[in-house]
């Protein structure tokens, strides 16, 4: 059996309208056309929809059980043909960003919140990974997209500068490192050291530059938690400096007098496959993200 989808939309406008007459009118059809259509979605469902023993046809029981799941499969079938037509104008089903925990969110998600407010056809995923877990991430699950500290260069990945971000070496204003004056590497080790988890869960001995590699070091999972450790005054460690700019102003986080240098900086990335050219979607978060990036002040 092959379910006529116009003629569930002819079953449709009839129950709107209240009669074949005026679901004739409606559809600029003659009402014998409209009476056919019916007669054959019923055959075609062994089903009487309407009783026709009285001078009005009324919907039977079955009739409007049948109608009411006809009315979700049309719904269905118009998001699908709405679907077809993104796809046929360039929309790409869906779009996978992968970013590193270490960079600022606030431009990638007011970007999602333009896209969003927009309402693109194309499903977006943001995922939030560190360290080396971002590509992992981004190679594993075929991403369109990271926003990176660092990765291994490839002909087919472009890379995008972003601006500079800073990490400082701080800690609590209550610990003891914090009125220390030309501290050394040992000084430092006397203490804990708070860092990020490694996402991407492979072992190396090949410690992060923002790794100090002391006999106790505590793994944090994102940056909030580290901060929450350092304001407690739990270790020392670096932190991106935008999301601690007011602690460093009121003093709860102190930055370290550090022979090595308190601070760091880098650029950032944002890469993006070559090999096959971004869609709709893409290119506007493309456009969006760097739009924001370059407008974002910490």
């Amino acid at each position: 059996m092959r379910l006529d989808i116009e003629a569930l939309r002819v079953l449709d406008v009839v129950i709107e309208e209240g009669s074949f007459a005026k679901a004739a009118a409606r559809l600029h059809k003659a009402q014998s056309a409209i009476s056919y259509q019916i007669k054959k979605l019923e055959d075609q469902l062994d089903v009487a929809i309407f009783d026709r023993s009285s001078y009005r046809a009324e919907l039977t029981p079955k009739g409007k059980a049948l109608w009411v799941e006809g009315r979700r499969l049309l719904q269905q079938a118009e998001r699908i043909e709405k679907l077809a037509d993104h796809y046929s104008e360039g929309w790409e089903p869906h779009f996978d960003l992968v970013v590193d925990a270490s960079l600022p969110m606030e431009p990638v998600m007011k970007a999602m919140k333009v896209l969003v407010d927009r309402e693109i056809p194309t499903k977006i995923q943001v995922k939030v990974e560190a360290m080396r877990g971002v590509q992992k991430r981004f190679e594993q699950d075929k991403a369109h997209m990271m926003l990176v500290k660092d990765y291994h260069p490839s002909p087919h990945l472009k890379p995008v500068p972003l601006p500079e971000v800073t990490f400082v070496l701080v800690a609590s204003c209550d610990h003891a490192l914090a009125t220390r004056e030309r501290i050394d590497l040992n000084q430092l080790l006397e203490h804990v050291e708070l860092t990020i988890h490694d996402s991407s869960e492979e072992s190396t001995d090949r410690l992060d530059e923002h790794q100090f590699g002391g006999d106790r070091v505590f793994f944090m999972h994102g940056f909030v938690s580290k901060k929450s450790g350092l304001k407690m005054g739990l270790g020392f460690g670096w932190m991106p400096e935008f999301l601690i700019r007011e602690e460093l102003i009121s003093g709860e986080l102190v930055e370290l007098d550090y022979e090595g240098g308190s601070r760091s900086s880098f650029t950032p990335l944002l890469v993006y496959p070559t090999d096959q050219p971004l869609g709709k979607a893409g290119e506007l978060i493309l456009k969006q993200i760097l739009s924001e990036f370059a407008t974002f002040k910490p």
